[in-house]
Order: C-alpha cells, then sequence, then structure tokens
C-alpha cells in the first residue's frame, strides 16, 4: 500500500529550486541595495553651522585650500579651524544669527563640532597629497607636465552643493577602478580645485603618458598597511 503520494517524490527538486532562487533573491539584494553606491551616496548630514559651499566655493570662488590647507602635503584634508571663518566673518555679516556657533567657539576656544561626512575604515589608507600632488608626465615630444587627481573626480561638484553630500561610493572597488586607468580622471595639477575644468582633446589624447606618470597600485598593500 503506497502511503505517500506520489507528489512527494517532486519535493526535493522544488526545495531545490526554492533555495537557489532564495539565495540569489538575497545575493542580489545584498550585492546591488546594501553596496556603497546605495547606502552611502547621497549621505548629507546637517551641520552645525549651516555652512553654503555653493555660495562660498561656487559664487564666491574661494579656492578649497583656503579652508582645507595644505591638502597637497598633508595626508590629510583639514577641517577649518574657526580662526579660518572668523578671518572673513569678523567684519562679513558679523552679527547674523546663523553665525553664532562660530562666534561661540571663536569666543570661548571650543572647536565647531562638525559632522565629518566622507570616513574610510581604519583598515584602509589614503593620502590626499599622494593624489593631490602630483607626477611628471613626459611627452613624446620632450614637453612635460605635471597631473593629479581634482577635487571633483572623488567630491563631485563641491561649487554647486548648498549641503555637501557624498557623490561617489568610496569603497575599494570604486577606487580600484580608478588604480587601474587612472587617466579619465587626471588633470593638470594647476587645476586640481577648478570645479569647472573638462580636458580638451589634445589633454585626452595623452592619457596613457598620463596615467604612466602617477602608475597607481593595484596591489593590497598600497591600501591595507
Amino acid at each position: 500500500m503506497q502511503i505517500f503520494p506520489r507528489q512527494l517524490n517532486y519535493l526535493p527538486l522544488v526545495l531545490a529550486v526554492a533555495a537557489f532562487t532564495a539565495g540569489g533573491a538575497i545575493t542580489f539584494v545584498f550585492w546591488f541595495y546594501f553596496s556603497p553606491k546605495n547606502l552611502q551616496v547621497g549621505y548629507a548630514p546637517e551641520q552645525p553651522v549651516p555652512y553654503s559651499h555653493r555660495l562660498h566655493a561656487g559664487e564666491l570662488g574661494i579656492d578649497c585650500r583656503y579652508c582645507h590647507a595644505n591638502v597637497e602635503q598633508s595626508a590629510y584634508s583639514m577641517v577649518p579651524p574657526t580662526q579660518t571663518c572668523m578671518g572673513c566673518h569678523a567684519v562679513v555679516h558679523p552679527e547674523s544669527a546663523r553665525l553664532a556657533p562660530v562666534r561661540e567657539s571663536w569666543a570661548t576656544g571650543d572647536p565647531i563640532e562638525w559632522v565629518r561626512i566622507h570616513q574610510l575604515p581604519d583598515h584602509s589608507y589614503f593620502n590626499h597629497s599622494a593624489h593631490l600632488y602630483g607626477a611628471k608626465a613626459v611627452y613624446e615630444d620632450g614637453s612635460e607636465v605635471r597631473v593629479a587627481v581634482g577635487c571633483t573626480s572623488c567630491h563631485g561638484r563641491i561649487d554647486q552643493m548648498e549641503v555637501v553630500a557624498i557623490a561617489e561610493p568610496i569603497a575599494m572597488g570604486w577606487c580600484l577602478e580608478c588604480h587601474r586607468n587612472p587617466g579619465p580622471n587626471l588633470r593638470p595639477v594647476e587645476e586640481i580645485t577648478n570645479m569647472a575644468w573638462e580636458p580638451d582633446e589634445e589633454w585626452v589624447s595623452h592619457q596613457e603618458d598620463h596615467a604612466r606618470a602617477v602608475n597607481p597600485p593595484e596591489h593590497c598593500n598600497g591600501c591595507h598597511r
């Protein structure tokens, strides 16, 4: 006498297909949705002072290095101290209510608690000066040009942001894409903070020369030390 129906013979196959489908769906969700592109890009925290990069870097044309000083020589991009802010605002809008935290910081000596936006894990090593100081590229005709990575390659059009947000997924895969093909992200070193700079045809034709000059590492200990 047959106790179980014949349809149960298909149960292992059904379970296998279900497990494969569920596994594929879970993998897709974590691979795509929980990627830095979705979890990082667009992050724009509220700051203690409503500082507008669109106004300062865009309309007023203040160079990035006025506030983030020595970024070409330092491993880190410094957060500007209150003294930098007061260099202008001691006379520009000195009574503005929005700048009250700046004046309080200046009076007390307590730093403004800016919220850090771009953060790398502790096991990753990134040196701003290595990217911005530049390297010398030599063309076939003997002419030379110093090339470096521009601010916009990593941070986007900061000069158009009222509130700074993460523009690119700062993750290993994204960094490796640039290390394997740095040419499109390189520009003359004197243009690194020029947000509106665009390469012309001649510059594009020398991308391979530029890439050979910088020769970024692709091995693990280049970023994990």
